[in-house]
């Protein structure tokens, strides 16, 4: 058991859409993961995913509405609910989500990334 700097562990994310695993629990993945630009719409069949805001701001599209997040907000995307994170500049998040969760859901395009670093 040793304590972990979320701050310090984000100059180990590679580039944007690229979740890394920070730690685990319960068969859940702490991911952190840098945005820039919009996402793939996608969801989730089997989980639901907690979206913890850093550093920095985006937004949340859904079919049928925005959810702007800034520094310190979170927001729980229940599984099977249609999504697209999109952020104007970089943003820092905090991922929860269950350890067999694509980062895609149930699109698989040039953002789906099936094997993630440790950091």
């Amino acid at each position: 058991m040793e304590k972990i700097n979320v701050l310090d562990k984000f100059n180990a994310v590679d580039g944007y859409w690229n979740p890394a695993i920070a730690g685990e629990l319960n068969n859940q993945h702490v991911k952190l993961v840098k945005f820039r630009g919009p996402f793939t719409w996608h969801h989730h069949d089997h989980e639901d995913e907690l979206f913890y805001v850093v550093k920095g701001s985006f937004v949340m599209e859904l079919r049928d509405k925005n959810i702007e997040l800034n520094e310190g907000d979170f927001l729980i995307v229940p599984k099977g609910v249609e999504h697209r994170p999109n952020a104007e500049n970089e943003v820092w998040v905090m991922l929860f989500e269950p350890a067999t969760t694509l980062n895609t859901g149930n699109t698989e395009n040039e953002f789906t990334k099936k094997e993630l670093k440790t950091i």
